[in-house]
């Protein structure tokens, strides 16, 4: 039997019912428990700081902390200040978020350390938006992400409206980026594959793909829920589902996507020579990548902590002799 659902179903009340599914859901994928040493982790990273949220997200949340995992946070800031860091970081942030930094603490004995990226509120809201130019965080937060930190109820709340605000952005794209037809996971796959393209990033193939099928049955039901209250139409047939939309909604939203695209790159470089700048603890960070892949220990100096573009160079040449670059 061909079950359907058409474009007149969605009204008001279930556009209305949906975003009540999607809203309990989201809060209950940030307020899942993980491990305690990355609360305490986040608790001695906050320290003074007074931000409104920190969000965990990324492979160390999918596959668990092992010796050599990277945390991956973000932290939401009222306003720039709100996090400590210099006057330049600060501006580059309000300029060219986010910014990047790098921290290493020793938890429970043992050294964690993580990638932190920084953005206020209201980046975080146009970010997350179906309007943004840059795909790179509502396609990150459209995965299952945990809230770590909060600084009251009402900051949740409102950290809370931002990830379904990425994940029903993420939704929507599907429709115009995924196939005619399809399982529900083909929409999320193909949406991932065209996100990670567009990232400056170095990704093995089907790493979209891995990371739906970790959490296949979240993906499969989201996406009918994010699709009602876009008040996208759609039918199913069996296991599959269709979008409704027209041959002329779907080329404008691909020429819209191209435009993404073109700029995903330029802007994932710009970053990387703001960081250069600006990435607070990028020595460190830069040393325990080398370690790590090579096996070669990097000593850091106090100038090279300060100065870590001055200081290559001769870092590069002591590699080499060490045959760091040599092939395997």
């Amino acid at each position: 039997m061909v079950k359907q659902q058409s474009p007149e179903l969605h009204t008001a009340t279930t556009q209305a019912k949906a975003a009540r599914f999607l809203d309990e859901q989201i809060r209950q994928e940030l307020t899942t428990r993980v491990s305690p040493a990355v609360l305490d982790f986040v608790e001695q990273m906050v320290g003074m700081a007074e931000p409104l949220g920190v969000l965990f997200y990324g492979s160390g949340l999918r596959g668990g902390i092992q010796a050599d995992t990277l945390l991956d946070f973000y932290v939401i800031v009222r306003k720039q200040s709100d996090w400590p860091r210099s006057r330049l970081a600060c501006l580059a942030n309000a300029l060219l978020p986010p910014n990047v930094e790098y921290h290493e603490l020793t938890v429970e004995g043992q050294p964690l350390r993580a990638k932190v990226a920084i953005l206020t509120l209201a980046q975080f809201r146009r970010l997350t938006g179906f309007s943004a130019l840059d795909t790179t965080v509502w396609a990150r937060f459209s995965q299952p992400v945990r809230l770590v930190w909060q600084r009251d109820a009402a900051a949740a709340q409102t950290l809370r409206r931002c990830v379904m605000r990425a994940t029903l952005t993420a939704a929507r794209w599907t429709a115009f980026l995924g196939p005619e037809k399809g399982s529900r996971e083909d929409f999320w796959n193909a949406l991932y594959r065209q996100t990670y393209q567009t990232e400056l990033r170095v990704e093995k193939a089907g790493r979209g793909a891995g990371i739906v099928a970790s959490y296949q049955e979240r993906y499969r039901d989201l996406l009918l829920p994010c699709w009602q209250v876009a008040a996208l139409p759609y039918e199913v047939v069996g296991e599959e589902v269709r979008p409704l939309i027209s041959s002329a909604q779907k080329f404008r939203e691909e020429q819209a996507w191209q435009i993404r695209r073109r700029l995903g790159r330029p802007l994932n470089i710009l970053r990387l020579m703001k960081a250069a700048y600006t990435f607070t603890g990028g020595a460190r960070y830069a040393a325990w990548k080398i370690e790590r892949h090579s096996g070669i220990k990097v000593p850091l100096t106090p100038f090279a902590e300060k100065h870590p573009l001055l200081a290559a160079p001769p870092l590069v040449w002591r590699l080499w002799r060490k045959g760091a670059f040599k092939r395997s």
